[in-house]
């Protein structure tokens, strides 16, 4: 933990923050002595905690005002609407195309099975044709020795 002095409302004030983030608390720090520096020069000199209060409450409303922009722009602050919606559409479109690819490959099973089934049904026609010219053939060949 490091030890970090800071300043406000002309106030000093030691305080404990992890190591690597001193700087944070500095730039935090600067806009509360900013909001403590306004309330001195309004209203002049008041108690530590007071001040402290108040220049707190001051930062939590222009938080709030800003949160209340962002969402009034749309926006809420980590991934933009419009980039959303996209995104929201591109992945429905890509669920559509996967149900119809979904579907031509089962179609495309139904044909090959098919044709697979046409197939052996041609072979065996084949079969049968060879095997009945043969008994032709044959039968030929008895009725040229019988007559």
């Amino acid at each position: 933990m490091a030890d970090v002095k800071i300043n406000i409302g002309g106030r000093e004030f030691e305080v404990a923050c992890r190591e690597g983030e001193e700087h944070f608390l500095h730039s935090a720090a600067g806009m509360l002595d900013n909001e403590a520096g306004a309330l001195n020069e309004a209203l002049g000199r008041m108690p530590e905690t007071r001040m402290l209060l108040m220049a707190g409450l001051m930062l939590a409303d222009k938080t709030a005002s800003l949160e209340d922009q962002l969402k009034a722009s749309g926006k809420d602050g980590a991934v933009d609407t419009g980039a959303s919606k996209r995104a929201k559409k591109t992945e429905a479109q890509l669920s559509a195309a996967q149900a119809e690819l979904a579907e031509i490959k089962a179609e495309l099973a139904e044909v090959q099975a098919e044709a697979n089934k046409t197939s052996e049904q041609r072979d065996a026609a084949i079969e049968t044709i060879k095997d009945m010219v043969s008994r032709v053939e044959d039968a030929a060949e008895t009725l040229k020795k019988a007559g």
